[in-house]
């Protein structure tokens, strides 16, 4: 039975663990590579060292042999592993095979001499362990068992034949032993430190690809949100303009000084306003609405209004118009744009019949008594956007305004259009004499002749291809007519706003191949937007349309699943193409990934904070404590070694105290509680290269120093001895064991100097120039001493091997120049060459390594400094989301629609009890607005009505107006509302004097208008007057329609308002009787106008506010 906790780690999780393995197989693959071209390189300077100096092949054939089918075998691995012919999970056989390889040439290089010795090929185990660690495509627990066998094989291999296979036991065997065993053990420990490091750094780089993916995605996801949130408000060719303004204004607001210059250059707010010509203007009103309006629910009303102009738009999308606006319970739309048809009449027509008979099914299916009345006209338009706050696409001109009478003067359940509709409808429809003069006197003031449409379908019913209505409801009588509609209403099914908005299937990668969603290799730049399409057509479209989900499958999963899928797919990819491309480098790096070509990056990565400062130095410092150990079993002078291990580890204990400073305070807090500087050292080492580097470089020369202590501070008797010394030449038996104690230490003292190279590697961060100069710097001191300064030594240490093998001693021996001894010995036991050679190995290995760690680091780095980049343009991007949406909606509404806690499943509706509704026009703007060429057909206009507008809506910005909300704006007229704000359930249980406070900041807000149109008079040399009506009481607050999304309020309150607006004078504000008694309270006059006659209310007593007194104020909010 499998144990419990396996059931705890999430199917995520361990798929990501998965793909944990995979990455890291991957990224084992290039130091495998390099291990094996080291390998073979090694293999082949053998053979050519072996050949060059004349060496028999005869006499050393197991050599030539073992070193020529290592190579064969490094070969055939090397194009195993780069050609890909066996899977990634067959690389850690092929590692074992590479060590075993290296195994038996170490046990040939120890057989294949005539004198097998204690310390021989401790330096090629050294390399076998280190590079099971570094090098090799093992994890932990897997490198420390073989490097256990390759230590302890090598120690008992040795032991065994140097005691049981020896007549006689070495002297001081015991120490060589020892002194072997902590040269491995130093090895282990160093490699296994590298390797429990670079894990922790392949997984945080393998977190920070896989954050970098799912910013990437969330990116991606941001940015369609936008265009949909966009394009649900505004047709594509305005919104991306709109978009790429914002965005640009977003990233200047960081250069303080450009933005400056930007607002000196641009007195004027942006005009997203195009000129269209040849387009037909239908209006359409629900007759009767505002009855059935008056009976209903808040939730009926808003289901009810949602699923009509639902229905609208739909019939809009099949008959190719583009709805503009929703104003109460009308509705208008525009066809011809923006992309110009020759059908544009035929269309409007038909999709006002269609509405019509929508109408009519209704009616025939609930009882209720409702109706359409369309009107419809052809001509030309300005469309775009005006202001600043609430965007909503709007049309402009005279043809636009007879368009709204013909449908005021239109008959219900009828098509009213114009004669220049006619026109273009070629006969396609049969008409009668409209009389729209009679019943609206713009038309008859403009001698418009009208024309009725008659619907085909009233001839001929079986041209209705609609389903035919379904039948009345059974208990319609005990029902309201509301509850009727929206029962019947709701059939329809209707999308719900913003439905589309956050939904994951619609995200797709920009770059697909072959129907494959992938991204490039991971660093790499940001994803390029999606290209926006050339054709408007798609504007009449769904509000985005996407590509098909390439995750459909996941339809049933939860968001979250499905996100995490999708990232797993991707993150299988980039590993798939990191496999596929092993040596690419991102255009980021440098040509070996070492330097950054942009500076500011470079200059980033070199000042980053190193925290494990410190445990490169405790690292550093293990190995020189070995060093020690190892020279105290071999060294002769033990008290001048003692010494100078006392300074030199005084130094790097100040290094430690220096570097754990921090901690010292926190285990010795009594102790050290005045030295509060403490923390700051530490806190210096970890954040500051120029502390970090010196100490780095003091803590290697230290261990550099002790590493050649024997080898330059220890006299020798052999020291000056030559070879051809005749006291050397004829030593005798007596004199063996004193010679062999005067030379053992060499070898080590050679090995002690392979760890100090080794020391160099663990500071693993630390700046790669200055390890290069410092490996390269002690590996020619390195040289120097062994091949010139104690060259005899070395010489005289051949000498004594080749009398220890000769059978008559070195008597036998022709002469005992390096030739000689090399063709006795060989080349594996000559003294000098084989130093110079594993010297030469271990700093190509050192290089190769820190090349691979710093290649690493820097690859970690830039994914962190993408992450950054791409969180702060997420970030951005939220922000921008945010401003559009509270730009479509208020903002504790818009927080409904987007975010992880967004509720777009349901409608939203809200009843609010008291709310101050107001209406301010600009009725002189009429009159101002002329179509000619000097004004560029109105452009020029509607350039100074955006900058009314733009200017009112600025006053919003202003914190004393914060809980003042634009709803909208109609033409010149500017509706705004206070009170709608706040959270869900407040409203109800508002209290009085905040209720009355809001009808006072709406009035100071109407008075800041005034004041701010003065500004624009007299700037423009205008003479425009505000007309402005307020009224406050119970309102419905919604969002309806779903491929435009709009907020809206209704009621009772908002008819009245715009009544006291409509009937008001220019330069007053209008108010009723109960605005007017808590004005009072508040302090305001209010002057009695007396009863006026109020459109659906009857007769009415108003008041003006006296706004004498409070002129300057507005003035000075201005």
């Amino acid at each position: 039975m499998p144990a419990k906790g396996k059931y705890l780690l999430n199917d995520q999780e361990l798929k990501n663990e998965a793909l944990y393995r995979k990455f890291s197989c991957i990224s084992q693959y290039q130091p495998l590579v390099l291990l094996l071209g080291l390998s073979m390189l090694s293999c082949v300077i053998l053979l050519i060292l072996f050949f060059a100096l004349r060496l028999s092949a005869e006499n050393h054939c197991g050599f030539v042999s073992v070193v020529s089918g290592s190579f064969c075998v490094f070969l055939a691995v090397f194009v195993l592993v780069c050609t890909e012919m066996l899977s990634q999970r067959w690389r850690r056989l092929l590692g074992l095979i590479v060590w075993a390889t290296h195994l038996t040439m170490g046990y040939t290089f120890i057989f294949s001499g005539p004198i097998i010795l204690p310390w021989d090929q401790v330096p090629f185990f050294l390399f076998i362990i280190f590079t099971v660690y570094t090098m090799l495509p093992f994890q932990l627990w897997y490198a420390v068992v073989l490097s256990v066998i390759s230590s302890l094989s090598h120690i008992m291999v040795l032991t065994l034949r140097l005691t049981i296979y020896n007549k006689e036991t070495p002297p001081d065997l015991a120490k060589q032993l020892l002194s072997n065993a902590v040269v491995f053990l130093c090895g282990s420990v160093v490699g296994a430190f590298h390797k429990v490091l670079m894990e922790k750094t392949l997984r945080q780089t393998f977190q920070d690809t896989l954050r970098c993916l799912s910013m990437r995605m969330k990116l991606e996801i941001e940015k369609r949100q936008q265009e949909n949130l966009l394009q649900s408000v505004l047709p594509v060719y305005i919104s991306m303009k709109m978009k790429l303004a914002i965005m640009e204004r977003l990233q200047d607001c960081k250069d303080k000084e450009e933005q400056q210059r930007l607002v000196k250059d641009n007195n004027f707010h942006s005009l997203y306003v195009k000129r269209h010509e040849n387009v037909s203007i239908l209006y359409a009103d629900i007759v009767g609405f505002t009855r059935l309006a008056s009976d209903c629910s808040p939730k009926e009303l808003v289901i009810m209004l949602n699923e009509l102009f639902g229905k609208f738009d739909q019939i809009a999308k099949e008959n190719e118009c583009m709805r503009i606006k929703i104003l109460g319970d009308c509705y208008y739309c525009v066809s011809g744009l923006p992309v110009s048809l020759p059908k544009h009449a035929k269309n409007c027509v038909k999709m006002g019949l269609d509405m019509c008979e929508a109408i009519k099914q209704v009616r025939e299916a609930t009882g209720v008594d409702i109706n359409m009345r369309v009107g419809v006209h052809s001509g030309n338009v300005l469309c775009g956007v005006i202001g600043l706050r609430k965007w909503q696409f709007d049309v402009w001109s005279h043809d636009v305004t007879l368009a709204n009478h013909m449908e005021s003067g239109g008959l219900a359940g009828r098509v009213h259009i114009t004669e220049a509709t006619l026109k273009h409808l070629n006969k396609a429809y049969e008409v009668e004499e409209g009389e729209g003069h009679l019943r609206d006197p713009y038309l008859k003031e403009l001698s418009v002749r009208t024309y009725l449409v008659i619907d085909p379908r009233s001839k001929d019913p079986s041209l209705n291809s609609r389903t035919a209505p379904k039948p009345r409801v059974n208990d319609g009588l005990k029902m309201r007519a509301s509850v009727r509609m929206t029962r019947y209403l709701e059939s329809w099914g209707a999308v719900k706003p913003f439905a589309h908005l956050q939904s994951r299937e619609g995200f797709t990668p920009d770059t697909i191949v072959n129907g494959k969603p992938r991204f490039k290799d991971i660093p790499l730049r940001p994803t390029p937007g999606s290209k926006i399409t050339e054709s408007f057509d798609e504007s009449l479209e769904e509000p985005f349309s996407l590509p098909a989900p390439p995750f459909s499958s996941y339809k049933n999963k939860s968001q979250k699943s499905k996100f995490d899928e999708e990232l797993h797919n991707e993150m299988t990819t980039t590993i798939d193409e990191l496999s596929s491309k092993q040596w690419y480098k991102s255009e980021e790096s440098g040509r070996l990934a070492l330097w950054f070509p942009k500076k500011d990056l470079e200059k980033q990565y070199r000042a980053l904070d190193l925290p494990m400062f410190k445990h490169y130095v405790g690292c550093a410092t293990f190995i020189f404590l070995c060093i020690f150990v190892v020279q105290m079993f071999v060294t002769k002078d033990q008290q001048t070694l003692g010494t100078s291990f006392g300074v030199l580890v005084c130094v790097l204990l100040l290094i430690l105290a220096i570097c754990f400073a921090g901690h010292l305070q926190r285990v010795f807090p009594e102790k050290l509680s005045r030295c509060q500087w403490l923390p700051a050292v530490s806190e210096a080492v970890v954040k500051r290269p120029c502390v970090r580097l010196p100490l780095a470089t003091i803590t290697a020369a230290v261990i550099v120093i002790l590493a050649v202590f024997n080898l330059c501070f220890v006299q020798t008797r052999f020291t000056e001895c030559s070879s051809d010394d005749p006291d050397l030449r004829h030593t005798n038996d007596s004199h063996e064991p004193a010679s062999k104690e005067g030379f053992f230490y060499l070898p080590y003292s050679v090995y002690c100097c392979i760890l100090s190279l080794i020391a160099c590697g663990v500071f693993l961060r630390v700046s790669f120039e200055l390890k290069v100069l410092f490996l390269t710097l002690a590996s020619t001191a390195y040289y120097i001493i062994i091949l010139s300064t104690k060259r005899s030594l070395f010489v005289a240490y051949g000498s004594f091997l080749c009398a220890q093998t000769l059978p008559g001693g070195c008597s036998n021996c022709s002469s005992t120049d390096d030739e000689s001894i090399l063709k006795w010995i060989g080349l594996v036991k000559h003294p000098q060459v084989m130093s110079c050679i594993y010297i030469t190995l271990f700093l190509v290995t050192m290089l190769i390594i820190s090349q691979q760690n710093e290649s690493c680091f820097r690859q970690d780095f830039l994914l962190k400094y993408k992450n950054r980049t791409e969180q702060d343009e997420i970030e951005t991007r939220e922000n921008l989301n945010r401003l559009l949406l509270e730009n479509v909606l208020p903002a504790h509404v818009a927080a409904l629609f987007v975010g992880e806690n967004k509720k777009n499943e349901d409608l939203y509706y809200k009843s609010y009890d008291c709310v101050c509704v107001m209406f301010a026009s600009v009725p002189d703007f009429k009159e101002f607005y002329t179509e000619c060429d000097i004004n560029k057909e109105g452009l020029e206009c509607l350039r100074l009505l955006n900058e009314i507008i733009a200017d009112f809506d600025e006053l919003l910005s202003k914190p004393k107006f914060s809980g003042v909300e634009k709803i909208k704006t109609i033409g010149s007229t500017y509706m705004a509302a206070a009170g709608l704000s706040g959270t869900p359930g407040q409203e109800n249980n508002q209290d009085r004097e905040r209720q009355q406070a809001q009808i006072g900041i709406m009035v100071e807000f109407a008075i800041a208008l005034i004041g701010k149109l003065d500004g624009i008079n007299r700037h423009s040399f205008n003479s425009f007057r505000l007309r402005v009506g307020i009224n406050h009481g119970p309102v419905i607050a919604g969002v309806i329609g779903a491929r435009k999304p709009q907020y809206d309020i209704w009621g009772n309150t908002v008819n009245v308002a715009s009544r006291m607006e409509s009937t008001g004078e220019l330069g007053k504000i209008q108010v009723t009787e109960e605005t007017s008694d808590v004005l009072f309270k508040l302090g305001y006059s209010c002057e009695c106008r007396g009863l006026i006659n109020v459109k659906g209310k009857g007769e009415l007593k108003t008041f003006f506010v006296c706004t004498d007194m409070s002129k300057q104020q507005g003035m000075g909010l201005s």
